[in-house]
């Protein structure tokens, strides 16, 4: 690196300084005048988050794996950067050679949630490049975007040239050397790149409206453009590339770990969530695979701890030989084991009881409903015997500390599930005193918590209405009114998170291309890391949304199944028919089997190679 943007004197000025120098062990580097294409790949969100993110790891390291291409890191500026670059004409830059963006041939961006659009914005802005695809010419770069957000793209579809739907090492080679033969050329390349199974090129296609403003009709503008885009799927999670040079940031990131992703997709069919319908179907890497990426990681890394990344680890097939493994390489290497998502069950309990220290720290139940008969609705596959089972195992084990996360605002719930939450609370909490005294490890401690239902595309609840910011805070004040008034166990704590953003969040879920607009308001306005509580403006999207005169009640709404979605003209797999049937079965408290019981036909097998687990047995 040569030259520099950030003098002395600026690095002073702001919060970690580390954030924008780059030079870490690792860090890819190459001669710019020996590559043909050059990426500034953009995680919209301060470097903490974004160098936390797999999915930025593994496509970092599959760009340049080329020997044509040289793929470099870009971040949201955190605000007080954002405001020097902004008085003194700063251009934003990559990390890797402090490149102005702007003169790189394409800027890609992965995007795992909806309040980082405004962020997506400030990256075009600071990098000088226009914000709409529309006003882009031959020297600006080609803008393109992934990642979840990507399979309802069309509330930020006027900001990308194009939009690739699916995981990413199935296609992007074809993308880069098409690419390479129309550099320079934007309107031949989009046309063209359109034709590659996965990819949407949203200037492409026209949408258009009814009189009560829903969609009557998305069309493609041309007979060669595909009238559906189909999601991209790794079949064999072996042939994925080995991250063998992981950047190691110089600062403390989000997720200071070794993540070690053992699988995708879930078998279990939760109707709220999206992760579990748009990853089927689940695809497994072999042990062998994980024992070599682990060692490897850890010895490049010098991390101290290794974190196993799935939907549901309990459902990998190899999990017993793999922490077998991990707990004895581990022991020497004074290494910690982190085991998310897994079901609390006594094997679970078993391996939690070899990797955990002698103080316990707390055991996670994700419940997500007060009442079985909620539970039911949304087919989260756990029972109250399961979790008081599984409780009173844990108690016995010596944990005394449990979280627990709930849902508020689910479809078909009561005033009666809403008072199940503390009431399931004090019944795990009656569960520890029926050990006898000298085996308890202190007292009891209890902390609940809701998030706030979001209806996601792709998943049974996509037709399913929100309430609003003020209902959702009624429903919360009522548990804990419950539980403070009404239950005897003093151990309960109870919270919830900002109803404000869920009702965003749950209007760029389902939104449509009208919504640019408000963006592009509410970001002149001065919105921005709106995912973070600290600087999450609820007057200036009010404001915003007056402005534009869009009512978030339109998108929020309860959907009729006939109706057209936005979303509608690609394909995950997964079909309309079964996501309906879900959710007529959802409305019935109708429990549908997971994948590893029985086949539920959800349309994931239509893959080529894909194997369900009726097809193992």
């Amino acid at each position: 690196m040569d030259k520099t943007f950030l003098s002395e004197d600026i690095l002073l000025k702001v919060d970690k300084p580390a954030r924008y120098i780059g030079n870490e062990i690792n860090m890819c580097i190459k001669d710019p005048a020996e590559v043909d294409i050059r990426i500034a790949f953009c995680f919209p969100d301060v470097y903490e988050i974004g160098m936390s993110n797999i999915g930025m790891q593994i496509i970092y390291g599959m760009f340049n794996a080329r020997e044509d291409t040289y793929c470099e890191r870009v971040f949201s500026p955190w605000f007080d950067l954002d405001a020097i670059m902004r008085e003194r004409h700063i251009p934003l830059f990559t990390l890797e050679t402090q490149t102005p963006v702007r003169e790189l041939d394409m800027l890609a961006f992965t995007m795992g949630y909806e309040m980082c659009y405004t962020n997506i914005l400030q990256v075009l802005d600071l990098s000088g490049i226009p914000m709409y695809a529309s006003d882009r010419t031959d020297s600006d770069p080609i803008v393109f975007g992934g990642g979840t957000c990507a399979y309802n793209p069309e509330p930020i579809a006027d900001f990308f040239d194009f939009l690739y739907i699916g995981e990413a090492e199935t296609r992007y080679d074809m993308v880069l050397d098409l690419f390479r033969k129309h550099k320079g050329d934007r309107k031949t390349f989009l046309r063209e790149v359109s034709h590659i199974e996965g990819i949407y090129v949203p200037s492409l296609y026209e949408p258009a409206y009814n009189e009560d403003g829903t969609l009557r009709a998305f069309t493609p503008k041309y007979e060669d453009v595909p009238a559906r885009v189909k999601r991209q799927t790794v079949i064999d999670m072996d042939s994925v590339r080995f991250i063998d040079r992981p950047v190691v940031p110089f600062i403390k990131v989000t997720q200071d770990r070794v993540v070690l992703e053992i699988m995708r997709g879930c078998i279990r069919g939760c109707r709220f969530c999206q992760a579990g319908m748009i990853y089927r179907p689940q695809r497994e890497h072999s042990a062998e695979y994980l024992k070599k990426y682990a060692v490897k990681m850890l010895e490049i890394t010098g991390a101290d701890e290794i974190s196993l990344s799935s939907l549901s680890s309990s459902d990998y097939s190899g999990i017993k030989e793999l922490l077998d493994f991990l707990i004895e390489y581990t022991s020497k290497k004074k290494v910690n084991i982190s085991l998310p998502s897994l079901r609390i069950d006594a094997f679970s309990l078993d391996v939690m009881n070899k990797v955990q220290d002698v103080k316990k720290s707390s055991l996670t139940f994700a419940a997500e409903a007060g009442t079985q008969r909620l539970r039911d609705v949304i087919n989260k596959g756990i029972t109250e015997e399961d979790i008081m089972s599984g409780s009173l195992e844990a108690f016995k084990g010596g944990w005394n500390k449990v979280k627990m996360y709930f849902m508020l605002g689910l479809p078909t719930e009561t005033d009666e599930d809403r008072n199940g939450i503390g009431e399931l609370c004090e019944r795990i909490a009656e569960n520890y005193y029926t050990i006898p005294r000298e085996e308890r490890n202190g007292k009891v401690q209890i902390q609940a918590s809701s998030s706030f239902f979001v209806p996601k595309p792709f998943t049974p609840f996509q037709w399913a209405g929100m309430k609003t910011a003020a209902e959702y805070t009624e429903m919360a004040h009522q548990v804990k009114d419950h539980i403070r008034e009404q239950l005897n166990q003093k151990c309960i704590r109870y919270a919830w998170h900002d109803p404000e953003v869920s009702v965003l969040e749950g209007v760029f879920a389902r939104g449509d291309r009208r919504l640019s607009e408000l963006i592009v308001t509410a970001y002149r306005n001065g919105c921005m890391y709106d995912a973070w509580s600290d600087s999450f403006r609820a007057d200036l999207w009010k404001k915003s949304f007056e402005e534009c005169g869009i009512s978030p009640d339109f998108y929020n709404r309860e959907r009729e199944t006939d109706e057209l979605l936005p979303w509608d003209f690609i394909d995950i797999g997964v079909s309309r028919e079964f996501l309906e049937r879900e959710w007529n079965n959802a409305r019935l408290g109708r429990v549908t089997p997971n994948c590893r019981q029985q086949c539920a036909g959800c349309g994931a097998r239509s893959f080529e190679g894909g194997v369900c687990f009726e097809d193992k047995n």
